[in-house]
């Protein structure tokens, strides 16, 4: 499983007012924390209003690729700001678009700068509609973002395409739409990773993390490859390892027992 954190993020409450306060501290904390947890990329999403966007992602991208080597995951709904950070040459090396979607012309904007490189990119499967409440549908924009990748030279291997996980409490069959995606998108294009934000499945819901975990447990069932996530969650990432020893995709459960051992899971830390 390919773990991206999330904790750097604009939308959570005490990262917004560390933005706006320019608080190095909790910024340096979250990134030291998640690396150390095992996170593959992390977050970079200021998350604030248009005209401040660039220079606090400029900010953030300084303060979190100072303190560790873990590639970062720039993350923007403005894919002209995306395509300025790409271009100015911000990230020391290369990590993770978030994202593109069918929407305008976000995909022929970041594609031809990714063709060819070690970027990966994550597309939403949305459009100028918004989210489509049925699932098809995010199949159907999905193969289109997927045809655009491969047009443009963007090695498949490296989309992640993420079918927007709903509530359960406003959606009861979120899961079974999550798991279809992630089954549909595999059918078409199996080299495609799978992604999604799986916390947003638990929103209005009481003790979130039972819902958060068995999310998780059958996503991967179903084949999901990567997921933007709190990788400081030791019942996340407990989650995970026992899933994927379960599955067979950890042969006798070496990395469970080793992350264990770590701490990672199981242990207070």
């Amino acid at each position: 499983m390919i773990i991206i954190g999330e904790k750097i993020n604009g939308a959570i409450p005490s990262v917004k007012q560390a933005i706006a306060e320019r608080n190095e501290a909790l910024i340096l904390e979250r990134t030291l924390a998640q690396a150390k947890a095992g996170a593959n990329f992390l977050d970079c999403a200021p998350s604030t209003a248009t005209e401040v966007e660039y220079d606090t992602m400029v900010w953030l991208i300084g303060l979190m690729q100072g303190c560790t080597d873990v590639p970062l995951c720039i993350d923007s709904p403005n894919a002209a700001l995306l395509a300025r950070i790409l271009e100015e040459g911000h990230v020391k090396k290369p990590g993770m678009v978030n994202s593109v979607n069918e929407e305008g012309t976000k995909c022929e904007t970041i594609f031809p700068l990714i063709a060819g490189t070690p970027w990966e990119v994550v597309g939403l499967t949305c459009d100028q509609d918004g989210i489509p409440a049925d699932p098809a549908k995010k199949v159907e924009i999905a193969k289109r973002i997927i045809d655009k990748a491969d047009k443009y030279g963007v090695a498949l291997n490296q989309l992640h395409i993420d079918p927007c996980v709903m509530a359960l409490a406003t959606k009861p069959d979120a899961l079974t739409d999550f798991c279809y995606c992630i089954e549909n998108i595999h059918a078409y294009a199996p080299e495609v990773k799978v992604t999604g934000a799986i916390s947003n499945i638990s929103f209005e819901m009481p003790a979130r993390k039972y819902v958060n975990m068995n999310c998780m447990s059958y996503a991967i069932a179903a084949g999901l490859d990567s997921a933007i996530m709190d990788p400081c969650s030791q019942d996340m990432m407990g989650t995970i390892f026992a899933c994927e020893a379960l599955r067979g995709k950890d042969k006798g459960g070496r990395k469970y027992n080793r992350a264990y051992r770590q701490g990672k899971f199981g242990k207070k830390k």
